[in-house]
């Protein structure tokens, strides 16, 4: 009796309010369709491969890491200046390896906070064109002091989603 007494009046409030009693049915969300498949046009790749920054002759070691959304290079000699009301940056690139050097000037494309361990820091994005495998692409790189690391550039998210499948017990696949 108790119930129906509640059924009634919460009829009757759902009357009052122009709200209806019927059962809300959820609508069938129709399944998406993807366009385009990733094609990974560079196949397997290992844990470290090489990378050209264009225009330099020669290839640097990169670490790939499936765990950056982005990529990072490490340069020395690193300016900040303005041309025509713009941010760019002047900064010089050495391969360790062989010492080839070449100085760039690239426009700032944005800033971006890296959380680290213990610390937060903000890097210049600037956009390099590099030769990966097969491929040239124009990709996001933030300039960093990765004088601490083992590899000179770290190659992210940005660059091998879609274009590459990591497997990181090998190294060395591209050429």
């Amino acid at each position: 009796m108790k119930n129906l007494a509640k059924l009634i009046c919460l009829s009757l409030v759902a009357i009052l309010c122009g709200c209806s009693t019927q059962q809300v049915r959820p609508k069938i969300v129709p399944a998406v369709e993807v366009k385009t498949k990733p094609q990974h046009t560079l196949g397997v790749i290992g844990g470290v491969e090489p990378i050209y920054f264009l225009p330099m002759k020669t290839p640097f070691q990169a670490r790939i890491d499936t765990g950056a959304a982005g990529s990072a290079l490490d340069v020395s000699e690193f300016h900040r200046f303005e041309r025509d009301g713009e941010k760019w940056v002047s900064f010089v690139l050495v391969n360790e390896e062989n010492g080839e050097i070449h100085r760039f000037e690239k426009k700032v494309v944005r800033t971006t906070s890296i959380k680290r361990i213990n610390k937060h820091e903000k890097r210049v994005v600037v956009n390099m064109d590099v030769k990966f495998g097969n491929e040239i692409i124009n990709a996001e790189f933030s300039l960093a002091d990765r004088e601490k690391f083992e590899y000179q550039a770290l190659i992210g998210r940005n660059i091998i989603s879609g274009r590459a499948i990591v497997d990181p017990a090998i190294s060395n696949t591209l050429h």
